[in-house]
């Protein structure tokens, strides 16, 4: 089984386009596995990797073009530079090297420090490249074929029709082991455990030391160890700066970093047309997921980072600018995630672990949207409508068991 077909697909998009591919996420994720099954026996590419010293000297000394030469009819040589980003001058290196190889091959770009972080700044390398994601591996990997995108987005309720006892396994397993591939399919908690800590030490103590030269990193690494008991609630920077003993602004500098380099993504929250709608406080989730020990703040966390995956994906394929958002007014009325596509809800979706019933919350601003609405599950097997959508345009509200709909998402 091709557990990253979805990540071909989105490759495939690109490959004939003349500018260089970025393909940023996690580091562990499975970007160079990925991007090495680009390279075809028989057929000239090249492989570099910023971190190996002999391919390092091949980078600064000057790359050797000479045998990325394509027959007749042939696609482009790959050339593929992992982990360029480590280097303090890579967007000039790779300007330089676009400008003059980029009708003679495709440049591939991996790294886990954000490639993607720099464009707020002033982008050196504009209309060089397009960049996407990969995460660590989710459910939709697993599953059902997807439903087809255009059938999902006129009616995401559909979803959820197929059970399969792989796609139940692929969820706890994921659930105990995580989504980076080398604890995933080994299968082993306590493996799993020592992987976790090993990543952690690896990221925090190289790369993140390495590439921004932060001071305090054994506070960097204990705030990393809070994290995980602060998933599924609004997140108060005050209250992590108080439990460090740091200034506020140390900790938003420090939450940016993990951002930075795929620990940790944010949520902010949806205010158009909610009164009372909180404005300024965000959620926060983990990438390393099976860290956490609340199993509703888990099963949250597993929700999130699979509709992180699929928002991500459509955008990069051209389908317009979605978005994850949540919902939470001063009352305390509350939805975990809302689709947002083209700054318009889209669909809200709640996560409980076992009430098959609409929460009030869901059901409120679904009155206040007027969108349809998903409430996922941990029970398995658990597919109805709580509430049919009508000709009247009033929309439904599907409950079903989170791996199932998860699953087709396309």
């Amino acid at each position: 089984m091709d557990v990253r077909a979805k990540y071909q697909r989105i490759f495939d998009f690109y490959e004939k386009t003349p500018q260089m591919l970025f393909i940023s996420g996690p580091r562990q994720c499975g970007k160079t596995t990925f991007v090495k099954k680009q390279l075809h026996p028989g057929q000239p590419g090249l492989y570099l990797n910023w971190d190996i010293a002999a391919d390092r000297k091949a980078i600064l000394t000057g790359i050797d073009f000479s045998g990325l030469v394509a027959g007749p009819g042939e696609a482009r040589p790959i050339v593929i530079l992992d982990e360029i980003h480590k280097y303090s001058e890579w967007k000039n290196l790779l300007k330089g090297l676009y400008d003059q190889y980029s009708q003679q091959v495709k440049f591939l770009i991996t790294g886990s420090g954000r490639l993607d972080f720099f464009q707020k700044g002033k982008d050196s390398l504009a209309g060089r490249y397009y960049l996407f994601h990969m995460w660590p591996l989710t459910i939709a990997e697993f599953g059902a074929p997807p439903l087809a995108y255009e059938d999902w987005i006129q009616n995401p309720l559909l979803a959820g029709q197929e059970k399969k006892t792989a796609t139940a396994q692929a969820w706890n397993q994921l659930s105990a082991c995580s989504g980076f591939p080398d604890p995933f399919f080994s299968g082993n908690e306590k493996l799993y455990r020592v992987w976790s800590d090993t990543y952690r030490n690896q990221l925090i103590r190289e790369d993140v030391r390495q590439l921004t030269r932060l001071e305090k990193i054994d506070l960097l690494e204990r705030l990393v160890l809070i994290l995980p008991h602060r998933v599924g609630a609004t997140l108060s920077m005050d209250n992590l700066a108080q439990d460090l003993q740091v200034a506020f602004d140390t900790v938003k500098k420090w939450l940016l970093v993990l951002e930075r380099f795929y620990v940790v993504f944010r949520l902010a929250p949806w205010t158009q047309k909610i009164s009372r709608a909180i404005s300024k406080e965000q959620k926060l989730y983990l990438f390393d997921y099976a860290l956490i020990q609340d199993p509703a703040a888990k099963f949250e966390n597993m929700v999130a980072l699979d509709l992180l995956r699929a928002v991500h994906g459509w955008r990069e394929q051209g389908e317009g600018g979605w978005d994850l958002q949540f919902i939470r007014d001063r009352n305390r009325r509350e939805v975990d995630f809302l689709l947002v596509k083209d700054r318009q809800p889209f669909l809200l979706i709640e996560t409980k672990l076992s009430d098959v019933n609409p929460s009030e919350s869901l059901l409120y601003f679904q009155g206040k949207l007027n969108v349809p609405a998903v409430q996922l599950v941990a029970i398995p097997g658990v597919r109805h409508l709580a509430k049919k959508s009508t000709a009247a345009g009033h929309h439904g509200v599907l409950v079903c068991t989170a791996q199932d709909w998860l699953a087709e998402l396309p």
